[in-house]
């Protein structure tokens, strides 16, 4: 393995990897000054950038004669995940992720393919192709086959990282799903399923758009995509369709339990809301007849009779008692 860095600046260009591959079998490393397409059928060029310069991608466009839109989406590293075709050459964009920290931060991968050469380039948030290409490297019979199984291998790396941030969402998912019937949410919680959804969309977004490119390269004539490598895009397109689904049930169930606890909180209030009801109620008797027994007129019912006293105070108590008891029939108390 060769990595190359230069100083420009205050920025750093690094090609991580760069190699020829000879009938499925890594031959040497190569230089980009000395890295050009090969003129034999079963040789291939392939070189891992990590975050180039414009300069280096002007290096590397002039030796293999990249399309000028194709090196720009690749500098510039905010694209959606596509698949264009220039000629006899593709340009495939892909979205990284990765869990750091508890939270998902996404990164970028341009794929550069064509007669000869496979390039990469990385941006943000990635896992190492090392492993993929040392992954690559241990079957040479079908890295023999060229760029588009090199292709395959990166499409099906990305995606397989994709499952065990699924995975982990999911545990948090279910453990916050079991809480909402048995406490009301603190406002952290909310916070933090409003953050995970945020999460969950991003993924969608980054997945979703692979079904429909994995599609076309297991069904429609594009260049360099072999066709008994079709079906090898086609299981790639099954997972990620899978992996889209449980990103969904993902989000539909926060949803729901979202759903479930405001309505549990509603409840809740409502309860509380039906007893300071009831309580008011009560203490509606006492005031009232304390209010009318304390104004100040001289002439009153009852305001010189001897037994007026503990005859309102009765009529107090039992007002309330029936009262208390008609409410904690209904369930208002």
């Amino acid at each position: 393995m060769i990595a190359l860095c230069a100083r420009r600046g205050n920025s750093m260009d690094m090609v991580v990897d760069s190699a020829l591959y000879i009938g499925g079998r890594r031959n040497r490393s190569v230089s980009i000054d000395q890295a050009e397409p090969p003129d034999q059928p079963d040789h291939f060029v392939w070189i891992g950038l990590l975050e180039p310069s414009e300069e280096l991608l002007h290096t590397v466009q002039a030796r293999f004669g990249l399309h000028d839109l194709a090196v720009e989406d690749a500098h510039r590293a905010h694209q959606r995940p596509k698949l264009e075709a220039y000629g006899q050459s593709l340009f495939v964009v892909l979205r990284t992720a990765e869990l750091k920290s508890g939270r998902v931060e996404c990164g970028e991968t341009h794929v550069f393919i064509g007669h000869g050469y496979v390039i990469t380039v990385r941006h943000g948030a990635s896992s190492s192709y090392a492993e993929l290409r040392k992954r690559c490297e241990t079957v040479p019979m079908m890295l023999g086959k060229g760029v588009d199984f090199v292709l395959y291998s990166i499409i099906d790396f990305v995606v397989d990282k994709y499952f065990p941030i699924v995975e982990t969402l999911e545990a948090e998912v279910e453990e916050t799903a079991a809480e909402v019937l048995t406490a009301a949410f603190s406002p952290e919680r909310i916070a933090r399923i409003y953050e995970i959804r945020r999460e969950l969309q991003i993924l969608r977004r980054s997945v979703t758009p692979l079904i429909e490119m994995a599609g076309r390269l297991a069904r429609v004539e594009v260049p360099l995509i072999d066709e008994d490598l079709k079906p090898y895009f086609r299981d790639v397109q099954d997972h990620t369709t899978r992996l889209t689904e449980r990103i969904e049930n993902l989000r539909e169930l926060l949803a729901s339990a979202l759903e479930a606890n405001l309505l549990i909180v509603s409840i809740r209030q409502n309860e509380v809301m039906k007893k300071l009801a009831g309580w008011a109620a009560i203490l509606a008797v006492p005031t009232a007849i304390a209010g009318i027994y304390g104004m100040n007129f001289e002439h009153m019912p009852e305001l010189h009779w001897r037994y007026g006293y503990p005859s309102a105070v009765a009529v107090i108590l039992a007002v309330c008692l029936w009262l208390y008891l008609r409410f904690k029939r209904s369930g208002w108390l």
